[in-house]
Order: structure tokens, then C-alpha cells, then sequence
């Protein structure tokens, strides 16, 4: 990996974070795509797949639980791990990076609860 490079690159359906995992820090992704997924019992789910500029890992910074889902590599990625210190550091630095920060989280819990409500619509 040449120095001048921050992130860590993944081989393809490498695992980055587990679901079930303690975690302390978010990813960011600088480039390629990763997927993420949750294990139920009725098996493995994709909820999405996050491109360059995507972050996931946040509610592990804000929370301190387990990770609520997998995240591996779709392909080759380069992710950059951020720590709460940093994240911080770089949220007093410039404060549209909390702003983003809320939207992106504003963004999935609407999705999430859309989604929520279609699979009540589709019960009745």
C-alpha cells in the first residue's frame, strides 16, 4: 500500500466490522463499494451497499453496544477508520461535517421506518 494512502484495503467479501462485534469507531469509505447485512434466523439479509464517501460503524462511537450488522467488502474497498477522538476533533473543525453527519442518520432512520411500515401494511 503506498504511504501516502490513509485506509485499509479489503479483498472482495472480506469482512470489515461482524455483526455482533463490540465496536468503538466508524469506516469511511474512500473507495470501492462494501455490503452490509444482518444474520436473522431466516438467514442473511442485505440491507445495502455503501459507496465512496458512504460511513457506516457511527452508532458504535455514540453507543457503546454491539454492531447491529456485517460489513464486508463488495469488491475491492479502501476504508478508513475513524475513532471518536478524530471524529470530534474534525466535527469542531469544520461543524458541516456534524450537520452531514445528522442528515445521513436522518436520511436512514426514515428509510428504515418506511420500511418498517410497509412490512406492517403487508401483514394485515
Amino acid at each position: 500500500m503506498p504511504s501516502n494512502e490513509l485506509g485499509s484495503l479489503y479483498a472482495p467479501g472480506q469482512p470489515i466490522v461482524r455483526q455482533g462485534d463490540m465496536g468503538d469507531c466508524m469506516y469511511v469509505v474512500q473507495s470501492g463499494e462494501v455490503e452490509v447485512v444482518v444474520t436473522t434466523a431466516g438467514g442473511e439479509q442485505r440491507l445495502g451497499i455503501l459507496k465512496e464517501g458512504d460511513f457506516f460503524g457511527e452508532m458504535s462511537i455514540f453507543e457503546h453496544e454491539v454492531r447491529s450488522a456485517t460489513v464486508r467488502a463488495h469488491g475491492e474497498a479502501r476504508v478508513l477508520k475513524v475513532d471518536k477522538r478524530t471524529l470530534m476533533r474534525r466535527m469542531k473543525e469544520d461543524p458541516m461535517l456534524a450537520f452531514n453527519l445528522l442528515q445521513t442518520l436522518s436520511r436512514r432512520i426514515r428509510h428504515l421506518s418506511a420500511a418498517a411500515a410497509a412490512r406492517g401494511q403487508g401483514e394485515r
